[in-house]
């Protein structure tokens, strides 16, 4: 349980409204949204929207800023081999699995992707099908493909 009270800031995007959601000391969120449900910022969710700014107008390839990643002990392995997903590259679903010593658990790796609070950031995106088709993105296909895009993996 993330404890603290949580704060919001937002930003608008080519991809749409994105909401940053946070303690004072840590982000616990990234996430599109539709609308705003009012915001309460802090310097640290100002510090993340002006990296991930950045990050969009492609300046910026890596992230500098305290996350608080809440799950399973598998999540966040998971989450932690997202991470060291270097800009500009992709992983397998399956290398992922194998990455984490679960070399039959690709699918729940997928689930596992589904999960990830902490979008763009948590770059769930880069992980791709082994064939490299664009499979699940909880911000929608047309998003992922943005991404890749915009980082240099597809054409």
């Amino acid at each position: 349980m993330i404890t603290g009270e949580q704060f919001y800031a937002y930003c608008v995007s080519p991809i749409g409204l994105i909401e940053l959601g946070g303690t004072a000391g840590a982000l616990t969120s990234l996430a599109f949204v539709e609308r705003r449900r009012g915001t309460v910022s802090t310097p640290l969710l100002e510090d993340v929207a002006g990296q991930l700014g950045e990050y969009l107008a492609g300046v910026r390839r890596a992230f500098d800023v305290p996350i608080d990643l809440r799950g399973t002990e598998f999540q966040r392995r998971v989450w932690a081999q997202l991470l060291d997903i270097p800009y500009g590259q992709t992983a397998s679903y399956g290398q992922v699995a194998n990455a984490i010593g679960r070399p039959r658990a690709a699918r729940a790796v997928g689930a596992a992707n589904r999960q990830n609070p902490i979008a763009i950031i948590v770059p769930c995106h880069r992980v791709i099908g082994s064939d490299r088709r664009l499979i699940g993105y909880g911000g929608g296909l047309w998003r992922k493909e943005w991404l890749l895009k915009h980082e240099g993996c597809l054409t």
